[in-house]
């Protein structure tokens, strides 16, 4: 059972490129549409795949108003 407690190191380098790639691309796609780049950029880096599928049906769907709801058009 000890070995299954212990993660390769490619496998750590493949999950941490991975956290970066999703938080890179969700940070620069929200700041093209102006819906909370920070916010998506964070919970990308935390976590994979659900703020990509989050962001999917939240942002790109339209769901959220463009510009936060700032009054924009």
């Amino acid at each position: 059972m000890e070995e299954l407690k212990v993660i390769p190191i490619w496998a750590w380098i493949l999950l941490i490129s991975v956290l970066i790639a999703q938080s890179t691309w969700l940070f620069i796609d929200a700041r093209k549409r102006e819906s909370m780049p920070w916010f998506w950029g964070l919970w990308g880096l935390i976590q994979t795949p659900m703020p990509l599928i989050f962001y999917f049906i939240f942002v790109r769907s339209g769901w959220f108003p463009r510009g936060g709801g700032k009054g924009k058009k």
